[in-house]
Formats: structure tokens, sequence, C-alpha cells
């Protein structure tokens, strides 16, 4: 056994928790009237926001808030929400960010099985919870987030309005020390089957997620660069990871921070170009919205950086969105991993080369951050060649990882079996080590004895002009075992609609040059209006399979 050479340590010295308290310093001390805007309603510096984050603090110790207890939020992206994100871990107590766009009754799940003490709900989402009421177990307090607007005649019991509630609480607060490891946050992700499933994360996970984030983002030379020049707005639902973290990264850099509250293509665009926003995150449904939003061309884009992440970007997206000028970039992680493990950054080579090339990179999972240990596995967990071919699982170690789901040892044990942390997701490793996710698991189709890409075959669908949106599943087929079914949205006012006969023969160009397997050309089409989406904008395959098998 190794012997013990820890360093020793005098009685009197600080140890220094990593809390979620000290990522509010540097801010304060470097830009303290840096702005933060909220819409076209509000605008205050980082001074300001250190108050408010007293005042709520307060205001919550006030109501009977203590260590331990789990304060719960239903608000778009807004700067009260970026409050919560500090004051509530600060006290010790517990954030629940809950997802808005969930059914009520899930709702109602996650609240209870969250065991919420105090409910901080925006007007907007006030007759949810006026459906599930009377089941909510432990609120005892309702706090209303009502953006100005007139009073609200309402049957639900509200402690205070958020405003009024900190204006009468003290603008000083004291944050106590205590141990790192304390859990901080808790959401929900839904998945693909049973219950919303809980996944939580301490100070010193948010911490150093952070501190890995502002590393990745902040050393590349040439591109996808976040620094204190930046304008920062987030196009990611606060209630989902955290807005993936970046709202922690940002405050701990000290940018001017823009939030747009509910999302309507021409706010997000006028924001963009009003606050001349310089950095934001999304999934590519909504990159895809503004994209084609009539107001769009009275924005110039060329200065905006993009991480798309949640779901594949296609490269015709990716394509459309560099002829504007955007740096588009990929960024991989799940709710599980609190989320970043991974940034398609291109080096300077990389950047010189034509644009259909580079897209091919933009569109690859990218290079792990650091402190980020993944590992491309097959059934044996044993690592697959980095050749950018051979296909396995991704495994993950990272210091912020969740470390189970709430209540939930079984799915606990199965996420963290063989000691790694399973994604579900397949990929490959190329030489240079960019990842490129080729599948789900569970989304993979086994045809003939051959494993077929459902994002390889949306990738090449969304390539055709009459396309506006696809996704592929896997059809039972007696002979075959399986077979790729793909339902595609077609363009509104096309001219010639294309035929099934069209779309087999995109297939067949792509086989003929052998840069896909000959056996996708058994692909069946459907034509259908839309594609089912999860709370968070992803492709519900699961209500695709259950609807159209």
């Amino acid at each position: 056994m190794m012997s013990d050479h820890r360093i020793p340590r005098t009685e009197s010295a600080y140890t220094y928790p990593l809390l979620i308290k000290h990522l509010l310093q540097s801010p304060l001390v470097h830009h303290p009237q840096q702005e933060i805007v909220y819409r076209d309603q509000l605008r205050y510096t980082y001074r300001d926001l250190h108050e408010r984050v007293c005042r709520l603090a307060n205001a919550l110790l006030s109501s009977g808030v203590k260590a331990g207890d789990t304060v719960a939020v239903m608000d778009w992206d807004s700067h009260r929400y970026l409050e919560c994100f500090f004051a509530v871990p600060m006290i010790g107590a517990v954030l629940h960010t809950v997802n808005v766009k969930l059914s009520a009754e899930q709702i109602l799940y996650t609240i209870d099985h969250a065991e919420d003490n105090v409910l901080l709900v925006h007007r907007d989402f006030v007759p949810i919870i006026e459906q599930i009421k009377g089941r909510i177990d432990m609120v005892d307090h309702y706090i209303l987030l009502n953006d100005g607007a007139a009073a609200l005649d309402s049957s639900i019991p509200f402690t205070a309005e958020y405003e009024s509630w900190l204006a009468d609480a003290s603008p000083y607060a004291e944050f106590p020390d205590f141990d790192e490891n304390t859990r901080a946050t808790t959401f929900y992700t839904t998945g693909t089957t049973g219950l919303p499933k809980g996944v939580y994360f301490s100070h010193r996970q948010l911490v150093l997620h952070t501190m890995g984030v502002l590393a990745a983002l902040g050393t590349p030379q040439h591109q996808g660069r976040l620094h204190q020049g930046d304008v920062y707005m987030p196009i990611t639902p606060m209630f989902h990871v955290h807005a993936w973290g970046l709202p922690y990264v940002a405050t701990a850099l000290g940018v001017k921070q823009v939030y747009p509250g509910r999302y309507a293509p021409e706010v997000l665009l006028d924001l963009i170009d009003r606050e001349q926003v310089t950095f934001s995150h999304c999934v590519p449904t909504i990159l895809h919205m503004l994209l084609k939003s009539s107001h769009v061309d009275q924005v110039d884009l060329s200065h905006w950086k993009v991480i798309i992440g949640g779901s594949a970007m296609s490269r015709s997206l990716c394509l459309e969105a560099m002829q504007r000028g955007i740096d588009l970039f990929t960024g991989y992680g799940m709710s599980e991993t609190c989320p970043i493990l991974s940034l398609a950054h291109l080096d300077a080579e990389m950047l010189e080369l034509e644009d259909d090339a580079q897209a091919e990179i933009r569109c690859k999972t990218g290079r792990t951050m650091p402190l980020v240990d993944v590992r491309v596995v097959d059934e044996q967990m044993q690592e697959v060649p980095r050749d950018g071919v051979s296909t396995g699982e991704i495994v993950v170690r990272a210091p912020w990882l969740t470390q189970g789901y709430l209540k939930d040892t079984r799915n606990s044990e199965q996420l963290w079996q063989g000691g790694y942390l399973h994604t579900g997701d397949v990929a490959t490793r190329d030489t240079k080590n960019y990842l490129k996710i080729t599948d789900r698991t569970k989304d993979v189709i086994k045809s003939g004895g051959e494993w077929i890409s459902s994002l390889e075959l949306e990738d090449i669908f969304s390539h055709h002009p009459a396309v506006a949106e696809v996704a592929v599943i896997a059809q039972p087929d007696e002979k075959w075992g399986e077979r790729p079914l793909a339902l595609v949205v077609l363009k509104p006012d096309l001219e010639t609609p294309p035929g099934k006969k069209e779309l087999l023969a995109l297939l067949h160009e792509y086989t003929d040059t052998g840069v896909i397997s000959k056996q996708v050309v058994l692909t069946r089409f459907k034509f259908v209006d839309s594609i089912d989406k999860t709370s968070v904008g992803k492709t519900d395959k699961r209500s695709l399979r259950e609807k159209h098998l």
C-alpha cells in the first residue's frame, strides 16, 4: 500500500472548499459595473446581482428555508433564474430547476419526488400549478414571478411576489462555509422510458465544471473562444442542466449577460442585434427556427459564436449558418454529465479548409475537455481502435458527473456499471481524437446483420433541398430483422414535391460511392406533417416508434 504523504495542514490554515459562492468573487472585483440584461425590461450591474442574491438568500431564510431544503423554480430564462443559481445553493439549500415543458402530472411527480419546500413560479405557469395544487405534498411557500404585470387572480396561496419579497429583505449576507460535496442542484431528465429521473450535482462538481469549461473555451487560439469581450446569451432553457452550466461560466468570467425570457425568433434576433450578443448555445431546432425567421436578414450574425448540442447537427444546417458568418461548432454532453464533455474546436489548418470539409469537423462530437476521461468501448468494455471507423459506446469519468439518480439505486447502478458512466451513445474516434456520435445504442438499426446509423441517414436526407426535417427509426422486418423507416417532413409550398423514388435515388448516390452501406437501400419512407420533440427540443424517437410502427 502507498504510504501516506498527505501535506501537513496548519491548524489555522483555510482549506477553501469549492463552493458556488466563490464564483461570484472575481466579477465583483474586476467587473462590478458590467451589465446583466433581461429582455427589454431590466438591466443592472454585477454589483446589483450580488445585492439581489443576498436579498433572495435572506428572504428564503426568513421563510424558514434551511440547509438541505429544496427550492424549486418555474421560470423562463431570466435574471431571476441567475439569482437562484447562486442564492439557493449558497445558503446550503438545493435548487430544483423544474422542466416547465413536462406534463402537469410529470411536474407534480418531480415536485414531490424532489421534496420541494418553496416554489417560485412565473405567472405563465400558474395554471399548471392550479391543476395539481391539491396533490402537492410538501410546498410551504409559493412565490409569484410576475414580470411587473398587473395583479394575478389565482387560487394559489402566494406568500409574496418576488420583487416585493426581495425589497423587504436585507441586502447584506454572510454565506457560510460547508462541505463542498453538499448537493447544490437537482433536475429531472425524461429519458426514453419510465418516470423522470432526478440527477444531482454538488458545489464541488459545479465549480470544477465551470473551471473546466473556462479552460476549454478560453484557450483556443483561433476559433470558438469565450473571452471577457464577449456578450453571452443562453438559448438553452435554464431548467435544462443549468443551461449547460454556461451562466456559471459567464458570471465567473464577468462578461455582459443577456437573458431573453420566453423564446421567440424575433425577440432573440432583436436581442442579438441590439445587445451585440457574440456567444450563445442552443439545440439545432432553435437555430433552424432563427435562420428561417423573416427577421434574420435584418441582423448581422457574423460575430456570433454558437455551441450546438442536445442532438446531432446536420451538415446542411451547419453550412447555412456558416454562410451567414456564424462560428458554429458542436458541444457534447448529457444531463448526467453536468453536461459538457467535449467541444468540436478547429485547429488553424482546419480553418483553411473549404466549407464542406470544415462543416464535417464542426458537426463532430469533438475532443474532450480537461479532466474528462472518455473511452469508446465494445460490449466487453474493451476500447475500440481510434481509426474513425470502429464503433463502440462512449463511457466516461470526470469530476462533475452525477453520482447516481435521486432515490433510484437500480438505475444508478446501471448508469455506473463497471465504474464508468454509460452514455448510451455509439461513436467512433479518429486519429486526431475527435469523437463522432453515430447513434444511440437503442437507435442503431441492425438490418441483415449490418449496423446502420440512423443519424447518418438523417444527415443524408437533410441535404435534399425539399426536405425540411427527417427522423429515421427501426422498423421490424421478418426477412431483415429491422429496416430503416424515414419519417420525412417536406418544405411547404413546393411546386413539385419529391416522391419516395427520388429520396431512394439519393441513397443510391451515397451507396454507389461507398460512403454508406448498401443495406440502407432497404429504407422505407413515410411523409409526415411534423417530427415529435421532447421537452428540450430533441427528436422524440420513442414517441415516433409508438406512433408509426
